[in-house]
């Protein structure tokens, strides 16, 4: 889908139109808003204005308006060079993403990231694209960085040797939207999610062949899957608990919005006996302090698993087992669970982490050997 703006308008002109004719609010308007911002002409009010004015239209809930705001947030990223230019690099082959909206309110143990770890040391390789805690206890970013990752050295320029020599990258979204800088502090000090929330697993600018993508509110999965599928996205799983919870649940039923290579979507239910795994009460997988999650994950990495961790771990192999399945690795969402617990108790989920935190420190102490002295 390409969106014609007609002319480049500033944010203030969209905005009195938008005030003065509430109805005339179109793709273009929200094209045009975003364009205003990345060029660095709107004042902060401004930019809250148009934030207040997306949320209350409720765009967030109409699938084109999503999608025109994802695809021109990716046109102000910093795109990696990794060669996907429509085909997967030789070197590389499929890129996928584990993922999720955040702001569920279960201050969950950190299951994505685990499960990304757990995919790659399984076969795939991931960029997960992620950022630090805004509505939880414990985001993604602040876990691997807890674990040793100085995820603020990986750059763009960065990725393509990750991804080829570790199957693994971090895209840490700072570093990859930072046109994007001015609305998030906007977001932040707003006492409502606007609907930039919504886009986080969509502007992913690596652009993953398959992931599976977690939304906090069931209402929103059909919106998401038809805006990713408005994208040109395939092969893309949206799940939500039937909690609103922003990952395949292990204490019940999981909505699936399934994008075939077809363009046709798929709905389903899916539940934790499908991956052959018991359900558990989610507050049995709370996360809590970073350091918590830290100790959990150690335990899981190193096979020293207590009784308090089993739904945890179950968890993260629902999640992983799922992503093997989409990303064609598994044949059934069963084998999936069986391979992610093969890989979790081989180690090599471990020496995974331990291999990529050196590999960033590797880079960390180039890219400053090659600053000049002071």
């Amino acid at each position: 889908m390409t969106i014609i703006v007609e002319e480049e308008r500033h944010l203030k002109d969209i905005l009195k139109q938008i005030v003065l004719d509430p109805k005339c609010l179109t793709p273009a308007h929200v094209v045009g808003g975003i364009r205003s911002i990345v060029r660095g002409e709107a004042s902060e009010a401004q930019i809250g204005g148009f934030l207040i004015a997306l949320k209350l239209r409720r765009i967030d809930s109409d699938p084109e308006m999503v999608a025109a705001m994802a695809q021109e947030t990716l046109r102000g990223a910093i795109v990696p060079d990794i060669g996907l230019d429509g085909k997967p690099r030789e070197e590389i082959g499929m890129i996928v993403d584990i993922v999720g909206t955040g702001g569920d309110g279960w201050n969950t143990f950190n299951i994505s990231t685990t499960s990304s770890l757990i995919a790659v040391a399984a076969g795939l390789t991931v960029a997960k694209h992620g950022s630090r805690a805004f509505s939880s206890n414990c985001g993604s970013a602040d876990l691997l960085e807890g674990m040793g990752c100085n995820l603020n050295a990986i750059l763009p320029v960065h990725v393509a040797r990750f991804l080829k020599e570790h199957r693994y990258c971090f895209v840490l979204a700072n570093n990859f939207h930072p046109s994007m800088h001015y609305v998030k502090m906007m977001c932040n000090e707003l006492a409502f999610p606007t609907p930039f929330k919504v886009l986080g697993p969509m502007i992913n600018p690596v652009v993953p062949h398959r992931a599976v993508i977690g939304v906090n509110s069931k209402a929103l999965g059909p919106v998401m899957a038809e805006a990713l599928r408005i994208m040109g996205r395939r092969n893309y799983a949206v799940v939500c608990g039937d909690e609103n919870l922003d990952e395949i649940s292990i204490a019940g039923d999981t909505h699936v919005w399934h994008i075939q290579e077809s363009g046709e979507i798929k709905n389903y239910t899916i539940h934790p006996r499908d991956f052959g795994v018991p359900a558990h009460p989610l507050s049995e997988a709370a996360g809590a302090t970073l350091e918590d999650n830290k100790a959990t994950l150690h335990r899981l990495l190193s096979n020293e698993l207590e009784d308090r961790d089993i739904a945890a771990r179950d968890f993260v192999l629902i999640n992983t087992g799922f992503l093997l399945y989409v990303a064609g690795t598994a044949s059934s969402m069963e084998e999936g669970a069986t391979i992610a617990r093969q890989t979790l108790e081989s180690g090599k989920v471990k020496t995974l982490l331990e291999n990529f935190a050196k590999a960033i420190y590797t880079i960390t102490c180039m890219c400053e050997s090659s600053q000049p002295p002071p």
